[in-house]
């Protein structure tokens, strides 16, 4: 969990297709470094294409990436990774067959520091104290609260100077989601900028320094998250007022 300074995530004119649909038609954001970026927007507006877009997940079709001043665009997602960005997707998309333990060490793949991981493995369960008890359970019988904490732990074990999330609050009770966004300030905190994608969008805001709205592939406004909670569009549209 490091942090660093500057723009730590530039995206520009990103366009993505699903075979002859387009999907992304020219989403342009920025992601300060140590601050908390939010994309809100109906189903279908976007949001985590971009987001696999910006991890590599997807194919552009055309755009620039740009992630700690270097150009990435062409970089595949396990470079990415290398160079300090994490992905937690939606769905979690942990290793069910394997222990607690197991994920977050997989997370950490890429690292070779040993110590390193076992003290961020120590900040992950002291983050989630459930996970601690739970280490070496198998995650198929985990709860969906503990596996999206699972999920999140496991992004944080690359030592992300940028985490991606997406829709971390999906289907969780609200008590798990104040837990999920009371750790998130926690990391953001230590210094870490996060890119998130979430259906709450109300919580979103509240976390959020700075917000895109997205609709139909496209940025149709931006603020920052007190400036949109505050919109009577947005309040309308997203948040149920």
């Amino acid at each position: 969990m490091t942090a660093t300074s500057g723009t730590i995530l530039e995206v520009k004119d990103l366009q993505v297709h699903y075979g002859a649909i387009q999907a992304l038609r020219g989403i342009s954001i920025e992601v300060p470094a140590g601050q908390v970026v939010a994309l809100i927007g109906a189903n279908g507006a976007g949001k985590t294409t971009t987001l696999r877009a910006v991890s590599k997940m997807l194919r552009l079709s055309t755009g620039n990436l740009r992630f700690l001043g270097e150009d990435v665009t062409r970089l595949a997602s396990h470079e990415l990774v290398a160079r300090g960005m994490a992905h937690a997707p939606e769905g979690r998309g942990i290793f069910l067959n394997l222990t607690v333990r197991e994920n977050l060490d997989l997370g950490a793949y890429l690292r070779r520091d040993r110590d390193g991981i076992a003290r961020d493995a120590e900040k992950v369960f002291g983050l989630f104290p459930i996970l601690a008890e739970r280490r070496n359970q198998v995650s198929a019988t985990l709860s969906g609260g503990e596996q999206q904490m699972l999920a999140v732990g496991r992004a944080l074990m690359s030592s992300p100077k940028l985490l991606l999330l997406d829709e971390p609050s999906l289907g969780l009770a609200p008590q798990v989601v104040e837990k999920i966004f009371a750790v998130l300030r926690e990391v953001n905190a230590a210094g870490v900028a996060l890119l998130l994608v979430e259906q709450n969008a109300h919580k979103a805001l509240q976390l959020a320094h700075r917000a895109y709205v997205l609709e139909t592939g496209n940025v149709v406004m931006t603020g920052t998250g007190k400036e949109l909670l505050a919109s009577p569009e947005v309040r309308k549209a997203y948040l149920g007022e």
